[in-house]
């Protein structure tokens, strides 16, 4: 039994984080100067931190927690895979029931001939695999020169050395660089970089970018174009209805694999099973992680095509794996995560009451003197905020200073909303209740109010030059 309890006070935790926790993405210097925030325990949509406060969770944890928190059926299956098979390997040519059943059902959900299933231990390592995969693939079909893979400027992909190359993020490459072989292309971001282009314009210009690129690298050298289906971290960027379209037409014109990575927009989150199913895409490999098992255990994985898995199995050895790919007691949590989906019509819930109900909510933000965007897929939103909305106008203060003091105020007011510069984004669990939306859009117009009014007593409401 651990020393250390729910009841220990906030400022002993905070000095034990400080002195021995080293935070993901975090100024470590700031965050021990500030203390961290506790959280004690989850139920539904809701969170409780050490201090008493009742927090609405409008991230779902990373993007993850679809079915919500406090699932003891999840703990209970959990529990049971524990005792009866804890661990083993899907190396040396074994194989357990949990990864069996799990890679059958994602079999049956996954669109057209999405068949077969790589599992890693998360999306980062995913991603990872796919670089490998693909690479694997034009070897095995005699083209070894086809490596390189497409991505895009502001596109995430996760943060391993293999997976922040394929993200479009400046800063994760600024640390520690990034893997060869790898090019981005523009981001489909219309109201930020669309200028005076009508918005369907806009998207097919920044869909045939990647046919320039691909004639700039020459089509017998490119392996794969990946994106994700709407981009999370970057921002809950939309593309315009144009967009994803021509990036497939392009990718068959050429012959090169089409990745889309559904970490996030995987397992309900835009009213479907699946993004390639709103979005009428058929991709070669989809990238799954988070929603697969509601964040309750780290598991991931690629859901690969007929083609790919044949291709890559044929050629011997596949010389890639993790000690955790489909970990037993991940891959029965997950599965059990997704019976209670089915049973319970979560995805169902999504489409046809959460998000319509949010989507009437969360369109009015746009009235917002702050707000020049208000934009929703399923159960994923963001709003752009700025000092003009009529120009579009980006704010005169350097990027993100004012999105990190709105979402100050949303956590004073007990909702968790994320900034992606100044922008700001949502992603609730998907059980999240009309009542609960209420009361999430409540707290972030009154924390956009407060934001805005410290902003205009700062001078800051200043749009840049």
């Amino acid at each position: 039994m651990s020393s250390i309890t729910n009841n220990t006070p906030t400022a002993e935790l905070q000095r034990l984080d400080a002195a021995h926790h080293f935070h993901p993405f975090t100024d470590k210097a700031g965050l021990d100067r500030k203390g961290a925030r506790v959280i004690l325990r989850g139920e539904g949509c809701w969170l409780t931190d050490s201090e008493g406060h009742r927090i609405l969770d409008a991230m779902a944890g990373l993007w993850c927690v679809n079915i919500g928190y406090g699932r003891k059926e999840l703990a209970e299956t959990a529990a049971r895979q524990m005792q009866e098979l804890p661990y083993y390997n899907t190396f040396f040519q074994t194989t357990h029931v949990p990864a069996i059943a799990l890679a059958a059902k994602l079999a049956e959900l996954a669109p057209g001939d999405l068949n077969h299933v790589f599992f890693a231990g998360s999306g980062s390592e995913a991603n990872d695999t796919n670089i490998r995969l693909v690479r694997r693939y034009w070897q095995v079909k005699g083209q070894p020169e086809r490596r390189t893979i497409i991505a895009r400027w502001n596109g995430y992909h996760g943060s391993t050395l293999g997976g922040g190359s394929l993200g479009g993020m400046k800063g994760i490459h600024a640390h520690g660089g990034k893997i060869d072989g790898i090019e981005h292309i523009g981001q489909p971001y219309w109201w930020g970089e669309g200028g005076e282009m009508d918005e369907d314009a806009f998207g097919l210009m920044r869909a045939q970018e990647l046919e320039a690129k691909i004639l700039e690298i020459g089509a017998d050298k490119v392996a794969a174009f990946i994106g994700e289906a709407v981009q999370g971290a970057g921002g809950v960027i939309v593309p315009p209805k144009t967009y994803w379209p021509e990036i497939q037409r392009i990718c068959r014109k050429y012959g090169i694999l089409l990745i889309l990575d559904e970490v996030i927009t995987g397992f309900g989150r835009t009213g479907n099973w699946f993004a390639a199913q709103t979005f009428d895409l058929q991709p070669d490999i989809i990238t799954i992680a988070k929603g697969l098992s509601s964040g309750y255990q780290p598991i991931g994985g690629s859901i690969l095509s007929d083609d790919v898995a044949e291709v890559v199995g044929s050629g011997g050895e596949f010389a890639h794996g993790y000690t955790y790919s489909g970990h037993p007691v991940a891959a029965a949590v997950a599965l059990e995560n997704l019976r209670i989906m089915q049973d319970e019509g979560v995805v169902e819930h999504v489409r046809d009451t959460a998000h319509p109900y949010l989507a009437e909510r969360w369109a009015r933000l746009a009235d917002h003197p702050l707000v020049g965007e208000a934009k929703l897929v399923g159960l994923m939103g963001s709003i752009a905020l700025t000092p003009d909305k009529a120009r579009r106008a980006k704010f005169a203060s350097d990027e993100g200073t004012v999105g990190l003091r709105t979402r100050e105020r949303c956590f004073a007011n007990d909702l968790i909303m994320r900034h992606v510069g100044d922008r700001m984004i949502i992603s609730p669990p998907l059980v999240i209740t009309p009542e609960e939306i209420d009361i999430l859009i409540e707290r972030a117009t009154r924390s956009l109010d407060e934001s805005h009014a410290g902003l205009k007593a700062d001078g800051l409401l200043v749009a840049k030059a």
